[in-house]
């Protein structure tokens, strides 16, 4: 072994054993250093609970180490007594040249692939007069190490104390930083869940917003979706981010007409400590924390005047600047915007920005109401009734009514499909255990037809798919449920039981003869 300065020793030892946020590389850097001057095979940070008796490895660094080792090895009584000896003696290092079966047994050493003939060092590790594990030293054979190997290791105790306990704070750190992407995951699902993940109608009445979702979703590109109240852009616009390369970081959802102008350059883009009375710490706005995922403008045609200005500048410069502060925030963000106004009217009449106009409308997607696409309220009804059936704490999901159908197909529903989903709501809610759910309550017989004596006949006529269904449920009627054999539905309508499954499949009817007792046809 070669002689060392200490000087030069504990700099290069401390150098290497700071060299990596990762302990057990920088054990295994120092570990290659040391071991020109002091006799090791393995070299180990513990942490050794006496009262549960077991060894924590923090890292463990050697010659042939094996793949895996156990982190946490549970010691056996025997020697227990010794062992706590030597943790709780005052001695801040302690050479074993002829260790016995009691300081670690034949079965650990196997594990840690050390042999049985060895020298053992162990030195305490602590900080501001607390311990926080220990460091352990083996050599191959007997009577390796001396009172020199233990006074270079004691040069390199406090650096040690220190780097693992960095080491053991990073850990913590990294494992609720974990916890945390966990929980942000589980909650997003939740969300997701709860606001109805399933696009329905996306096969039919939203086929063609679907596609152009599918072509915009992987781009940067600006969206602004128009539609009016209640026709789910909030909907597509999670579904554009979901589809994005940007699923995994945020969506930061704004409603641009809920938040008073006096504080809306603060919600979007944050304040420093004291920048206006009351902002009594720093504040990161909204862009901030939609960093590289995805913000969306709800009702952006509420934005002030002043807020407009700010949001041109973040979509030219890719930057933010808070309220208050003096340095611009660099920002990776995609934005989605919405409205149910007519933005150029307002171009016209002075009320919104030209170039901030033409900036946000790079790719718009119109959502049509749900009074043209009233194919698809066969499925949206299916799917409220499931939904809210669980969020109402119902025990038995209602079977609908003969009618009830055709009674919400003929309404024009002015609120879409968010008044469809109150609708339903409001029904669950009236509904009495073994009745057929209704909507005579909400619709009268002659609220559904009101005001249609001045409309054209072309306006009267139903879909193509409408008439089909009608079609399917009165040959299932008449069938009692039953689709293929002698007497099914398929042989009343003259097609392949396979195909009549299809279609009804497509227009959100269900079969099977328990779905179709007279009373509950849909």
């Amino acid at each position: 072994m070669m002689r060392a300065d200490e000087n030069l020793f504990f700099r290069e030892a401390t150098l290497r054993l700071c060299s990596s946020l990762d302990i057990e590389m920088g054990l295994k850097r120092c570990y290659d250093y040391i071991r020109t001057f002091i006799p090791v095979t393995r070299m180990g940070l513990h942490i050794m609970d006496v009262e549960e008796n077991t060894l924590e490895f923090v890292a463990h660094v050697g010659i042939d180490l094996p793949d895996h080792y156990e982190k946490i090895v549970h010691l056996p009584e025997k020697g227990r007594h010794e062992r706590a000896t030597v943790l709780k003696s005052g001695d801040a290092i302690r050479i074993i040249n002829q260790p016995d079966s009691t300081m670690l047994p034949k079965a650990m050493l196997e594990r840690l692939g050390q042999k049985e003939n060895y020298s053992f060092m162990h030195m305490t590790l602590d900080i501001e007069g607390s311990r926080i594990g220990s460091l352990g030293l083996m050599a191959d054979g007997v009577n390796q190490y001396t009172d020199e190997h233990a006074r270079l290791l004691l040069l390199l105790r406090q650096t040690l104390a220190i780097a693992m306990s960095n080491a053991l704070q990073h850990q913590e750190v990294m494992r609720f930083k974990q916890m945390l992407a966990d929980d942000n995951r589980y909650l997003l699902e939740e969300l997701r869940a709860v606001s109805g993940d399933k696009i329905v109608g996306a096969d039919f009445g939203l086929s063609k917003v679907m596609q152009m979702v599918g072509q915009v979703a992987p781009l940067d590109s600006p969206v602004l979706l128009l539609g009016e109240t209640g026709t789910g852009k909030e909907l597509i616009a999670n579904a554009i981010h979901s589809f994005s390369q940007r699923r995994e970081r945020p969506f930061i959802k704004v409603n641009c007409g809920a938040i008073p102008e006096t504080l809306m350059d603060s919600e979007l883009f944050g304040h420093e400590k004291g920048a206006f009375t009351g902002a009594i710490s720093q504040k990161r706005g909204r862009f901030e924390r939609a960093d590289n995922g995805t913000i969306f403008l709800d009702e952006i045609g509420e934005l002030p005047p002043q807020a407009q200005v700010r949001l041109l500048h973040v979509l030219q410069r890719k930057e933010i600047e808070r309220v208050g502060g003096t340095c611009s925030i660099p920002v990776d963000i995609r934005i989605i915007s919405a409205t149910h106004r007519n933005l150029q009217e307002m171009v016209e009449s002075g009320q919104f920005r030209e170039d901030l106009w033409f900036r946000l409308n790079v790719f718009p997607i119109m959502i049509p109401p749900l009074r043209v696409r009233k194919g698809d309220i066969p499925s949206m009804v299916h799917h409220f009734i499931h939904r809210k059936s669980i969020e109402l704490k119902l025990t038995e999901r209602p079977r609908l009514a003969f009618d009830a159908i055709d009674r919400l197909v003929a309404y024009d529903w002015p609120g879409n499909v968010r008044e469809l989903e109150n609708a339903i709501e409001r029904a669950l809610i009236l509904h009495r255990a073994g009745d057929p759910l209704s909507f005579e309550a909400l619709f009268p017989p002659a609220a559904p037809g009101k005001g249609r004596q001045n409309q054209s006949q072309d306006e009267l006529l139903v879909s193509l798919d409408e008439m089909n269904a009608r079609y399917i449920r009165q040959a299932l009627e008449k069938a009692g449920g039953k689709i293929y054999g002698p007497g099914g539905a398929a042989q009343v309508l003259g097609i392949n039981p396979s195909t009549l499954r299809k279609r009804m499949n497509k227009l959100g009817i269900p079969y099977g003869r328990k779905s179709w007792r007279p009373d509950s046809i849909t």
